[in-house]
């Protein structure tokens, strides 16, 4: 499981302490003397000399200027966290200069620029192709910069053979790159982990590689940016000593006052240099006053909080986890358990939900299925790793292009075997084909309407154990994923029902999960246990 982490311990006090930065060699030196060397259009000093401001200064040292006895540089991984408007790609831009026709540079050596699609790769390629641009008597003479309109995007220096090209994940080749420098552009939003994975295989392959991840913060814990920034907390924190990566995390902690000016600029370095607009930063905290989706805005762009998947969740999710401890099933092995059954369409995901009641208590033991074939390809499209997933255990990818039923059925029938079940509550949308058998075999089968009415208390029975701490789910990734999926709707009496935050968001463990624990609740009575009239019909089958 992600436990996802503070932040309050991982600000990069070492960019304001003037705490020494080794430079043996002098190299970090060099790097600033370049930078400062460079021109950009928008600049406001003479000559429209390149802004490198003290914090950025600080950066470029950190990572150019600590060598080894040999002076092969140390740190080959740069991981920035900052608030968007704090220049960030201006930097990222200038450091792939650096490499491409500075002195980092090498023979040959390719430079990328890469981002989830070609749009957001191009918008760090016109911020290089423009600082080039602005020194028309050294860097222009020099370079070949192609950018001409749906064209592959180039910056070369024929002297030694360095090219500065665009990629991204939508691009339909991306194999075969051995890349000297890497700027990962806005990694929050890439979906799938594939071009990831090429890229620092790539980079693999070279000695004194560089990877710059320039990104905001983003939202859920299922993606590859989450893994990454969660890597760099950890070594910020020093719970992972790796003196390759260096963490630069502005973030602010989930309960910031998103009104206060003070946790504003202390998350955006730039503020003292007069980046981002102050003035936009108060416009948007008025607007968030009154609407939750402006205030989610704010506090993911402005403030770098990292949020949850939902706009409007049914849970905190920080409230959830605290119900990931292990749990040791076989324990249960015996006891009474009832089970809640969300069937997907053909080819999504299905789950299956044991729960067991202890008191006010709740122990779930979820399972999902999902078919076999294209596996891969649609956890790309949904933003996780089924293929990961169903490698550890906690989904049965069942042979071919559709759920088996029968292996949901077989499972059900593994779950009887080992705990008393009660029931076995089903959705009944695309569920014929594994409630049937179970009829025929005479296992307790019940329908569970998806209604306001029945819905709406259930989720209430649920709601309380989490909040209250009696929730107990042992920290199963999709299931988590599951529950930070779900919005809330509500109706004009106040009733709530589960939806999607998005169509590419699944909820099925979420779904499964209330009816598994509703039907728990009520114990063995039939009865409905809300105050509420006929609040779960149940349907003999």
């Amino acid at each position: 499981m992600k436990t996802p982490s503070t932040s309050s311990d991982t600000y990069p006090h070492w960019i304001f302490d003037d705490s020494p930065i080794t430079d043996p060699f002098g190299y970090g030196e060099r790097a600033v003397e370049f930078l400062r060397r460079l021109k950009h259009p928008k600049s406001t000093l003479p000559r429209k000399q390149f802004q490198l401001d003290p914090w950025q200064e600080r950066i470029v040292r950190a990572i150019y200027g600590p060598r080894d006895d040999a002076g092969n540089r140390i740190v080959s991984t740069v991981v920035i966290l900052v608030p968007r408007g704090n220049r960030k790609t201006s930097l990222s831009a200038a450091l792939a200069l650096l490499h491409t026709i500075g002195p980092e540079r090498v023979s040959g050596g390719e430079v990328i620029f890469a981002a989830c699609d070609r749009g957001q790769a191009g918008i760090a390629f016109k911020e290089a192709s423009s600082i080039v641009k602005a020194d028309p008597k050294h860097l222009v003479p020099v370079t070949k910069v192609y950018d001409a309109f749906n064209s592959a995007k180039k910056i070369a220096y024929p002297r030694d053979g360095t090219e500065l090209e665009v990629i991204s994940a939508d691009a339909p080749s991306k194999e075969g790159r051995t890349p000297a420098f890497v700027l990962a552009d806005e990694l929050h939003v890439w979906r799938g982990a594939d071009l990831w994975k090429v890229l620092t295989n790539g980079l693999d392959k070279t000695d004194n590689k560089l990877l710059v991840v320039a990104t905001t913060a983003g939202r859920g814990q299922d993606n590859i940016a989450h893994e990454v920034i969660e890597r760099a907390r950890k070594i910020a924190r020093g719970e992972i000593i790796d003196p390759t990566c260096l963490p630069v995390l502005f973030e602010s902690p989930a309960d910031v006052d998103y009104a206060s000016e003070d946790a504003w600029r202390r998350v955006n370095p730039g503020s003292v240099h007069g980046y981002p607009s102050v003035k936009g930063y108060r416009d948007h905290v008025t607007r968030a006053k009154d609407s939750p989706t402006e205030r989610d805005s704010l506090l993911q762009y402005k403030l770098n909080v990292w949020l949850d998947h939902s706009t409007s969740p049914f849970v905190d999710m920080a409230t959830y986890d605290k119900g990931a401890a292990p749990i040791d099933y076989e324990a249960l092995r015996g006891a009474p358990c009832w089970i809640g059954v969300d069937m997907s369409k053909t080819t999504d995901l299905s789950s299956v939900v044991a729960c067991f009641r202890d008191g006010d208590t709740y122990t779930v033991l979820p399972h999902f299925f999902c078919p076999e074939a294209d596996i891969r390809k649609r956890g790309d499209l949904d933003g996780v790793n089924y293929a990961s997933w169903a490698k550890d255990g906690f989904i049965t990818a069942t042979p071919g292009n559709v759920i088996d039923n029968a292996a949901v059925a077989d499972y059900i029938r593994s779950l009887a075997e080992r705990f008393q079940v009660q029931e076995i509550g089903f959705d009944v949308a695309f569920a014929q084909g594994v409630m049937a058998p179970l009829v025929d075999e005479g296992y307790p089968v019940v329908t569970i309407r998806q209604g306001w009415v029945t819905q709406s208390p259930a989720l209430n029975v649920l709601e309380r154990a989490i909040i209250s701490g009696n929730f107990r789910h042992g920290g199963h990734p999709v299931l988590r994923w599951n529950f930070a999926n779900v919005a809330i709707h509500k109706d004009a009496n106040d009733n709530r029902i589960i939806h999607k935050s998005k169509s590419t968001d699944r909820i099925d463990g979420a779904a499964a999960t209330w009816m598994a624990v509703s039907r728990a609740a009520a114990g063995e009575s039939t009865r409905s246990l809300y105050d509420l009239p006929n609040a779960v019909e149940l349907l003999s089958w």
